[in-house]
């Protein structure tokens, strides 16, 4: 069954329903966050000659990505998008791809992590990160796994820099556990240099995952409390200030039809807070009420896969404080120096920004962002969907989604299982495992400050 045409949303896979345009005001105005938005409709199509030339050569590719991709976000009739339309959208122009982009979520969250980027450990995550280039290399290129190794090593050695990555973390309670870190951190690249020396082609991703995860909890604790004030216009919506990791478990339909040999799966998911927060602690608060558990896959097409759609005529999560639904505004965090709080309201596209990166952007196979209506990018509530990336009609670093729809999170392990996922699949349930404390909503009280945190775990000293 289609939902009347003047909703938000056309979430019912069995029917997409069109905006007519004198509808779209009618869900433009989210009814707890904004109801104003700053279009800048003076500007024209960028004419230069090489920006046609560029439109025309990647139309062939950029058409059926953006007719299919509005068709599965958004309620708009199943249709190539115009020629001209196309040659309107700045995200076409957007430039080639990164010469080495990121597809991997869980180093996509690693660099979005608000610290000091000129810290000495992000010197061993870089080393460590690089030896995946070195993967993608036929027969391992082992040289390069060995000059990663030895750069970290160099880092570790130095009693300077290890000074330094424990004067970062704010918490002097948590230096100590950091320290042991760094330890198990140059043990285990000693192992390393073993495995490359042998030439283990299969140790090698084994040993530097674990590696990355250690570096990665240490550069979690040298984050400094949350780093900004998310504006006072969406503080009667939940806010994520932090992030938090949850499980998703799937039950499968006629698994045995499919050809396959389990009937159910888990998968983790961290949500990140610091860079998404007003959506993410919108998807994390309607995860905390069970809003998810028992909802089924609504779209699964080789390109995304959604879900959040309720049952019933809604088309989002109906606040029972407002008795409507609740809608959030469009949020992106901007990869520059530049800016320190998320651009608010308006996509990228809008603002004429498209050649900019988000701070997560679409490049790994299970990015989390939520459904909008095409037309209204303050329209999200709960339907959310995983990209499945495509070479082709998502490639990384120059897809249609940058900065057009809201990245929250990563499928960070089991995402090999979002492929076999059908419509009619059911969402067991989806449970916080850590960072529910990250969570404020208008009627909680703030989470403790850093300095809080740590004179409430200073030891006590007695009186003389």
């Amino acid at each position: 069954m289609t939902k009347p045409a003047t909703r938000c949303f056309a979430a019912r896979p069995s029917g997409l329903a069109h905006h007519p345009p004198s509808s779209r005001r009618a869900c433009a105005a989210p009814s707890q966050a904004t109801s104003t938005r700053r279009v800048d409709t003076s500007g024209s199509p960028p004419s230069p000659s090489k920006r046609q030339d560029f439109v025309a050569g990647v139309a062939k590719v950029v058409a059926p990505a953006a007719a299919a991709l509005t068709v599965l976000l958004s309620p708009v009739p199943e249709a190539l998008v115009p020629q001209q339309q196309l040659q309107n959208l700045n995200a076409a122009q957007a430039g080639l791809p990164a010469s080495n982009p990121n597809t991997d979520g869980r180093a996509i969250l690693r660099y979005a992590l608000p610290i000091n980027n000129q810290s000495p450990i992000r010197q061993v995550q870089k080393s460590m990160e690089a030896i995946s280039a070195a993967l993608r290399v036929p027969g391992v290129k082992f040289s390069d796994v060995t000059k990663s190794i030895k750069r970290s090593q160099k880092v570790l050695a130095s009693d300077k820099d290890r000074k330094a990555i424990l004067a970062e973390i704010p918490n002097p309670s948590k230096r100590q556990d950091a320290s042991a870190k760094l330890d198990q951190i140059a043990s285990m690249l000693q192992d390393f240099s073993g495995v490359a020396e042998r030439k283990d082609k299969q140790e090698v991703p084994i040993i530097q995952q674990k590696i990355l995860r250690v570096v990665g909890e240490i550069e979690e604790e040298m984050v400094p409390g949350f780093p900004y004030e998310v504006p006072k216009d969406y503080s009667n919506l939940p806010q994520l200030k932090g992030r938090a990791t949850l499980e998703l478990k799937m039950k499968l339909k006629d698994p045995a039809q499919r050809s396959l040999d389990y009937d159910h799966f888990s998968m983790t998911m961290v949500i990140d807070g610091y860079n998404a927060p007003v959506t993410s602690g919108n998807f994390v608060d309607l995860v905390r009420r069970k809003f998810y558990d028992g909802m089924e896959i609504q779209r699964s097409d080789g390109f995304v896969v959604q879900t959040g759609d309720p049952s019933g005529e809604a088309t989002g999560f109906i606040d029972p404080s407002t008795g409507e639904v609740r809608r959030i505004p469009f949020e992106v965090m901007v990869d520059n120096n530049k800016e320190s709080t998320p651009v608010y309201e308006e996509t990228l596209e809008e603002l004429g920004r498209s050649n900019e990166q988000p701070v997560l952007p679409f490049n790994a196979f299970g990015t989390m962002a939520m459904a909008r209506s095409e037309f209204e990018p303050n329209s999200g509530s709960s339907q959310f969907f995983f990209l499945l990336r495509d070479s082709e009609l998502t490639p990384t670093g120059s897809n249609l989604l940058d900065g057009r729809y809201a990245v929250f999170g990563y499928v960070t392990e089991g995402k090999d299982f979002l492929d076999g996922l059908k419509v009619g699949d059911v969402i067991e349930s989806i449970r916080i495992l850590s960072g529910e404390e990250n969570l404020v909503r208008k009627q909680d009280p703030a989470p403790p400050s850093v300095v809080e945190v740590a004179a409430a775990e200073a030891p006590a000293v007695a009186a003389e």
